[in-house]
């Protein structure tokens, strides 16, 4: 099962999809241009990781991954849903996309040993993290400016049950910028994967239902410009659409 969060004729609404867009809960038909999107849930702890794709880590000229899950909290305030207008900043010269598989959280759990990881999953999402190089000083600093900008991170535009993705490690990822692919992974190319991370995070704190878990890109990623029309997609979650301004 998919679904969504959207808003139509002034009310918040779950919806579900069909040939012809979203489905409403009363039945209503309609295009996905008729409704404003939500994120598909309402999201606890966000969190993202950084080099997480060994070709990404090449990509930005670090001879290795880090050791350890470079892992940083972002705030609600990032996250937009589909067909949304993310803001450039006038002084950026490096805006880039990153298309990420989203693992959200269904359970109150600690202490999750990997082969256990995957009970406490509710299911899978597509995020674009947009990244600010400009702003990054370094890679071991939060990243508050890079990565926490209002409507930084569209994410959508369904939440899919963990049932329906049989293997969420071998997932294709990618991205089109004004429909030029920019950008193809596989999420079996993680450094860390979906379960490793489940294990690392949940060592040290609880994780609680609706937290979410962005589990990094790989390499492909290029600058946007005001007025790209940016399409990522990974198979079988979905296709999220943003526009920058």
């Amino acid at each position: 099962m998919r679904q969504a969060r959207v808003v139509y004729e002034g009310r918040t609404l779950t919806a579900t999809p069909c040939a012809n867009g979203v489905r409403l809960p009363d039945g209503t038909e309609l295009r996905e241009e008729q409704v404003t999107w939500l994120p598909p849930a309402e999201f606890g702890t966000i969190f993202a990781l950084g080099l997480n794709y060994a070709d990404h880590v090449r990509e930005l000229k670090f001879q290795k991954a880090p050791e350890e899950p470079l892992v940083f909290l972002k705030g609600p305030n990032a996250l937009t849903g589909h067909r949304s207008v993310t803001h450039r900043p006038a002084d950026a010269t490096f805006m880039h996309y990153e298309c990420e598989l989203a693992v959200v959280i269904g359970k109150t759990c600690k202490n999750v040993p990997r082969e256990r990881a995957h009970d406490v999953v509710r299911g899978y999402t597509v995020a674009n993290d947009y990244a600010i190089r400009d702003y990054l000083e370094n890679f071991y600093r939060p990243n508050l400016r890079v990565k926490n900008r209002d409507a930084c991170t569209p994410i959508g535009p369904w939440l899919v049950d963990k049932a329906d993705v049989p293997d969420p490690m071998n997932l294709r990822l990618r991205t089109w910028v004004n429909d030029k692919l920019t950008q193809d992974g596989n999420t079996r190319d993680m450094v860390l994967d979906i379960a490793g991370l489940i294990e690392y995070l949940s060592g040290f704190m609880t994780l609680n239902p609706g937290d979410v878990i962005l589990t990094g890109t790989p390499e492909g990623v290029a600058d946007c410009k005001s007025g790209d029309r940016v399409v990522t997609d990974i198979e079988g979650i979905g296709t999220l659409i943003n526009f920058i301004e």
